[in-house]
């Protein structure tokens, strides 16, 4: 599983930053997945954030494991392909609660650029880009 994954699977919450006109807006997330070597999110295509990543692709996503925390910055594409949501499924089981497959609600989509920054109080920030 790639560190970005890891951190962020690890973290449990995190939050992920959108733009709708000149207003920030930001909510929690839980799922993560790896697929196909890249990192995915999910979310329901009824929300206003889903409107918003088709509008703005670029996304901010933070969050916190013990006294570190990761700062992902970058842009993301739908995955149409329903491979993509069973691998989210399979990462992230609970999500079946809430969707289906084939449910016409559920998207998955991907980094198709990122950068990555894990921050620490005792460390040096560890950079990643993908």
């Amino acid at each position: 599983m790639n560190p970005i994954v890891q951190f962020l699977a690890d973290a449990k919450t995190f939050y992920l930053a959108t733009v709708d006109g000149d207003q920030p807006h930001v909510r929690p997330f839980g799922a993560v997945a790896e697929y196909d070597g890249k990192t995915y999110i999910c979310t329901n295509n009824q929300k206003n954030i889903f409107a918003q990543l088709l509008k703005n692709p670029k996304v901010e996503i933070s969050g916190m494991v013990g006294d570190k925390w990761i700062r992902l910055v970058g842009e993301v594409a739908v995955d149409p392909r329903p491979e993509a949501r069973e691998a989210m499924f399979e990462a992230n089981p609970s999500l079946r609660n809430m969707y289906k497959c084939d449910d016409g609600l559920c998207e998955v989509l991907y980094f198709t650029q990122a950068t990555a920054a894990i921050y620490s109080f005792t460390a040096d920030p560890v950079e990643i880009t993908f």
